[in-house]
């Protein structure tokens, strides 16, 4: 039998956290273990969960005094958007395992925040339900899984575009489900109730939304395992709204992505919930940096918990982070004002970074702030360690 899985257990608390490393291991306590495994959880050994949060203690940061920061501007535009932060909440599945309200709480938390939103394309609230939730935000984008029914693909970018999401990631590091073995531990399932809301249509027909191997029947039977570049033509031709590709982690494929037109590439190991030993994505950002230049955005994703991680990545290359993990802590514990406090956290730890730093704003973040751990070498220091 499957393991029957709800929401967080909502008890009127506040729990109270002070950093986001903190707020996950207060979210474990209240959530349920299948479900907080899931969430947490990685591929096969997990190494690539582990490594994208050790790679930020390789990197130092070098400061330069005597600037003005008594103000820091850290918005950022991106598709013409003017967010107030450089930080993105990433697109995760099945949110109302964590709180009913789900990506509800979600969007109406990143509006009020003045950021952008990434909803997946496994939500559990409608598409058409989270974009009005956000309506007052600045910018939300759709994450999609290629579907290999093409009609039911094409009315999915139909139905977002319908609703109002600016442009779309396109995931390409999932031919296939990694192999999670704390999810086959714990039998995994969907608790009743609950669905992937907008595979609905796709779903009729072929058994319940609730079987321990939903989600891993979709990604067997439903996501296109023969995706190739062509599909990023063949969107163009469905819909006029800028493409990002998501799952990036070679420098090739990043120049290939550029040269077939896409609008922007986010570097990702999708969580190391995918492919194990990938590298860690702060590590890619540089020689990815290096092989597209400025020609389109750059994001990332994978372990930030601190502000400093947030300095590092855009030091290194990255035009904006994405937010992942802490984002479904903070709404488990505290529902929509978890997932402000966990932004504002974020946020309140770039500008303190930004302005010890001697950055004044976001274009002064650059790579000359970066010293690799232990290279005494790096700004001519020819002296022994």
């Amino acid at each position: 039998m499957s393991t029957q899985l709800g929401p967080a257990s909502m008890d009127g608390s506040h729990d109270e956290f002070f950093d986001l490393e903190e707020v996950e291991a207060l979210a474990k306590k209240k959530l349920k273990k299948p479900v907080y495994d899931y969430y947490a959880g990685g591929a096969d050994t997990e190494s690539t969960v582990r490594d994208n949060r050790a790679v930020y203690a390789r990197y130092r940061l070098l400061p330069r005094y005597m600037v003005d920061v008594s103000h820091c501007d850290m918005t950022y535009t991106l598709l013409g958007r003017k967010l107030s932060m450089p930080i993105i909440v990433a697109p995760m599945s099945q949110q109302r395992m964590a709180n009913d309200e789900g990506e509800l709480a979600v969007a109406r938390a990143v509006a009020k925040e003045g950021t952008a939103m990434v909803l997946s394309t496994m939500a559990t609230q409608p598409l058409e339900d989270v974009a009005k939730a956000g309506k007052d935000g600045p910018l939300q984008l759709f994450q999609l899984y290629v579907i290999k029914d093409r009609k039911f693909c094409k009315s999915l970018i139909q139905r977002a575009g319908k609703a109002g999401y600016a442009g779309f990631m396109v995931t390409v590091d999932a031919p296939r489900l990694g192999n999670r073995i704390a999810d086959e531990r714990n039998k995994f399932s969907l608790p009743p109730g609950m669905e992937i809301s907008n595979l609905k249509g796709l779903e009729k027909g072929k058994g319940k939304g609730d079987s321990s191997s939903h989600i891993v029947r979709i990604f067997q039977e439903e996501v296109d395992a023969s995706l190739t570049w062509e599909f990023v033509t063949w969107m163009r031709e469905v819909t006029n709204l800028p493409v990002f590709v998501k799952g990036i982690l070679s420098p090739e494929d990043a120049r290939k992505a550029v040269d077939i037109g896409v609008d922007g590439i986010v570097v990702s190991n999708h969580g190391g919930r995918q492919l194990d030993y990938s590298p860690a994505t702060l590590d890619m950002i540089a020689p990815i940096r290096a092989a597209i230049g400025h020609q389109v955005p750059l994001l990332m994703d994978g372990g930030i918990r601190r502000g400093t991680d947030v300095l590092k990545a855009i030091a290194l290359g990255a035009d904006a982070v994405m937010l992942g993990r802490p984002v479904l802590y903070g709404l488990a514990l505290q529902g929509e004002e978890g997932v402000r406090k966990v932004l504002q956290m974020l946020k309140r730890e770039l500008m303190l970074g930004m302005q010890l730093a001697g950055c004044h704003k976001l274009a002064a973040i650059t790579q000359s702030l970066i010293l690799p751990f232990g290279d005494s070498n790096h700004y001519g220091n020819t002296s022994k360690m």
